[in-house]
């Protein structure tokens, strides 16, 4: 049996799916009535519904394992976990604030938990999706879910067949023309290219086959960390452009795994 600091993974992971899924109550009560706005940057957003979800979250995540700590995207340094740091919940309470500020319902709620050197279970949760929202699981070694229904990766071989997406950093100076040049050599090479303002949600629909290719740069720690989790346990790979194994603070490549020689070779070897 699967420990996490001592307690059983699997019903620690069914604790996180019920909370982060009460949490998804929260946006969806509030998407009707106006959300009071700040900015953190020109464009950069928060709302109180953000602050909201990760008080709760935080309260409630205390109760199914405690003495863990925090790193939460709005009251955390965004500098991610060291490799023998103790059990750690990353949060990211709303997902696609932009979006959801302008009522647009790729918004998620994305909670992972990093403990010996890895994330080893992750929840993102698309509450404005479908008629009571998408909520993706997985545990490390357990496989990855959607409403608790397996999935994986898709069997696009070739990125003609590919779909692609990526995201944009808040602060574009001095990195526009980075930006614009991945995007020169990525959309006439793959099927399309997609833009939908959650990152979390981006990793967990690669892992449900539903997109092929997902990249992006300047991300933190809580908007990927359990989208990382997805991919990989739904068979995906993820890693740096390169192709050299992930860590936080770098440029993200996720795939389906087929497709991640030609991407690496496209995007890795000369920016």
């Amino acid at each position: 049996m699967k420990k996490i600091a001592g307690r059983d993974a699997a019903a620690v992971l069914e604790a996180c799916v019920r909370l982060v899924r009460e949490s998804g109550d929260m946006i969806r009560e509030r998407w009707a009535a106006p959300s009071r706005i700040r900015h953190k940057g020109a464009i950069d957003l928060v709302t109180d519904t953000d602050l909201a979800v990760e008080a709760f979250l935080k309260e409630g995540l205390a109760r199914i394992l405690p003495g863990a700590d925090f790193l939460a995207e709005e009251s955390s340094a965004p500098e991610g976990p060291a490799a023998d740091a103790p059990p750690c919940w990353i949060i990211d309470p709303v997902d696609g604030t932009t979006n959801f500020v302008h009522r647009i319902a790729q918004v998620s709620t994305s909670v992972a938990l990093w403990a010996e050197g890895a994330v080893q279970l992750g929840v993102v949760n698309g509450p404005m999706l479908g008629v009571a929202g998408e909520c993706f699981s997985a545990l490390r070694g357990g496989g990855a879910f959607l409403n608790g229904e397996p999935v994986t990766v898709s069997s696009a071989e070739t990125l003609t067949d590919a779909l692609a997406c990526t995201g944009f950093p808040y602060e574009l100076t001095g990195r526009l023309e980075l930006v614009l040049e991945r995007l020169r050599r990525v959309l006439p090479a793959t099927q399309g290219m997609r833009r939908l303002g959650s990152a979390a949600l981006d990793l967990a629909f690669v892992a449900a086959g539903r997109l092929d290719v997902f990249y992006e740069d300047w991300l933190k720690p809580w908007d990927l960390a359990a989208g990382w989790l997805l991919v990989e346990e739904a068979g995906g790979c993820v890693s740096g452009l390169d192709g050299a194994p992930f860590r936080f603070g770098e440029a993200l490549l996720a795939t389906n795994g087929r497709v991640h020689p030609a991407m690496v070779d496209l995007l890795g070897p000369t920016l």
